[in-house]
Parts: structure tokens; C-alpha cells; sequence
């Protein structure tokens, strides 16, 4: 490990006080550090700043300081580099983020040692098709959302798999989920927790019109279109709760595998099951 990119949520007030320690500690350990744009803004002329995509190109790890959106945000601008990330929890919730503050020099040293894992998780490749061209494509590390532009409004959809029809939803709107996303909206939709390196799609109603409409896992091997019906004609696909697309009458959405997977770095004795405990309170009574 010779470079790292450290990118941080922007205006977290205590980048001011973490980086310049951090610099000082790869500084000793003859680390170079480049770092975003955000980060360079609060630090000054301590980190080169280069944009996100630069830093994914150019370091040998990314180190992400923030909550879970800002890891989503990195992991989608990190591209097919396939540069493992450690994401630091300076949120809320920090499901992904699973790694504390105070545990960040323990597991940069585990890393320096080779001795911490690598999670490896599928990302949602998205496909707006319209008049038989593709308009607009985007990744999703944890869920692609399709609904209704207006909103308390119900939308109808089309699910085919592989080219075969599957069903119809009328609903709220439908999220296709990878099992990294299974713990966020499809989890509070009413979707299972998938450990989050199995190979499989999560495939969500909201609030269904039909209660036959129940959560489907599939496997990621197959591609899904989905198509929509609107009085208005209007819907939007929302990709991680960040990217938002305006949908036209017409418009097919096709998701399926993307061909590279984000890597997470994580420590040696932390399990998926112990964050489910911690984050989720899972199993208590």
C-alpha cells in the first residue's frame, strides 16, 4: 500500500480535526495521501486534491470518512477501478460503515500486515432504454427504485425476467436490491436481510395494492426489464436514494449484474452478524 485517497462527507466539521492526524501518521509510515476536493477545503494545503474518480484511479486504497451515503456515493464514482475502500463511520446509522473511529489505526495496521478481508459486493447496472437506444446508465451499489414521479400516487408495473413475463405490481413502486442493499429501503419495505456476499437480486414491492405481492430473491444472473403505465406518464428511477432519473412514456429499465464488484476492506474479527447486533438490534427482545 503505497498511496491512499482519503475522501470525506462534506462539511463534517471534524475532518478538521481527524485528517491532519492521519496525514502525519502514512507521513511516518511513508504513505502517500491524496485527497478530495471536500477534504482538501477543510485541511488546506496539507493533501493534493484531486476529484474522486482521479483518486480511485490513482491510490492503492480508498478511505472514506463518513456515513454510509458518502460510501455510496464513492463506490459509484470509483467506476470499474475496483480499488478496495475502508469506510469509517462518522454518521448516524453506519450499517456499511461499519468500521469506528477509534478502531481506524488498529485496522489501518491490519491492512499495512495483510491480515484484514475483503468483502466483495455486486453492484446494479442500470439501463434507461428509449426508442430502442440507451439513454441514460448508471451503477447502484444498493438498491435501483422505480416509482411514481407524483407523489402518494400509485404506479403500474411490468416485471420480465431473462425476456419472460413474471407478474404485474400495482403499487407504490418497486426496489431492486443487490444483498448489500437488502438492510436499507427493501429492509424497511418489508424485504429479507441477504448476507450481503451472496450472489442474488432482491426484488421489493412497496406498499402493494395486492398482498400477494410478496419480496422475490432471484438469481443475479439473470437480467430484469421493467416497464411502467401512468395516467400522467411520469416516473423517476432513483438509484441509491442519490441519482434520480426521469422516466418517459415508453422508457424500459433494465438492470442486471455489473461486470466488476466494490471491495470492502474489513476487519479481521468483525462478522456480518455482530454488525446486524450492533446496527439493527437484531435478535433482542
Amino acid at each position: 500500500m503505497k498511496t491512499i485517497g482519503i475522501i470525506s462527507k462534506p462539511q463534517q466539521e471534524s475532518i478538521r480535526q481527524i485528517v491532519p492526524a492521519l496525514l502525519e501518521w502514512l507521513k511516518q509510515r511513508q504513505i502517500a495521501a491524496l485527497c478530495d476536493k471536500e477534504t482538501a477545503n477543510c485541511v488546506g494545503p496539507l493533501c493534493p486534491a484531486l476529484s474522486r474518480e482521479e483518486l480511485a484511479a490513482r491510490a492503492d486504497m480508498l478511505l472514506v470518512l463518513g456515513g454510509d451515503g458518502t460510501l455510496l456515493a464513492v463506490a459509484r464514482a470509483a467506476g470499474e477501478r475496483e480499488v478496495p475502500i475502508l469506510p469509517v463511520n462518522l454518521g448516524s446509522l453506519g450499517f456499511l460503515t461499519s468500521v469506528k473511529l477509534d478502531e481506524l489505526y488498529a485496522v489501518l495496521e491490519e491492512v499495512q500486515a495483510g491480515q484484514h478481508r475483503i468483502s466483495e459486493r455486486i453492484q446494479l447496472e442500470t439501463e434507461v432504454q428509449r426508442g430502442g437506444k440507451v439513454a441514460e446508465s448508471n451503477r447502484a451499489l444498493n438498491d435501483a427504485v422505480l416509482s411514481k414521479a407524483t407523489l402518494a400516487r400509485i404506479i403500474d408495473l411490468e416485471l420480465a425476467v431473462d425476456g419472460r413475463y413474471v407478474c404485474s405490481y400495482r403499487a407504490d413502486g418497486l426496489i431492486i436490491a443487490s444483498p448489500t442493499g437488502s438492510t436499507a429501503y427493501s429492509l424497511s419495505a418489508g424485504g429479507p436481510i441477504v448476507y450481503p456476499t451472496l450472489d442474488a437480486f432482491l426484488i421489493t414491492p412497496i406498499c402493494p395494492h395486492s398482498l400477494t405481492n410478496r419480496p422475490l430473491v432471484i438469481p443475479d444472473s439473470m437480467t430484469l426489464e421493467l416497464a411502467f403505465q401512468a395516467d400522467d406518464n411520469r416516473a423517476s428511477l432513483t438509484l441509491d436514494g442519490q441519482v434520480g432519473v426521469e422516466l418517459q412514456a415508453g422508457d424500459r429499465v433494465v438492470i442486471r449484474k455489473a461486470a466488476t464488484r466494490v471491495k470492502l476492506v474489513r476487519p479481521l474479527r468483525k462478522t456480518y452478524f455482530e454488525i446486524l447486533r450492533n446496527k439493527l438490534k437484531w435478535g433482542e427482545r
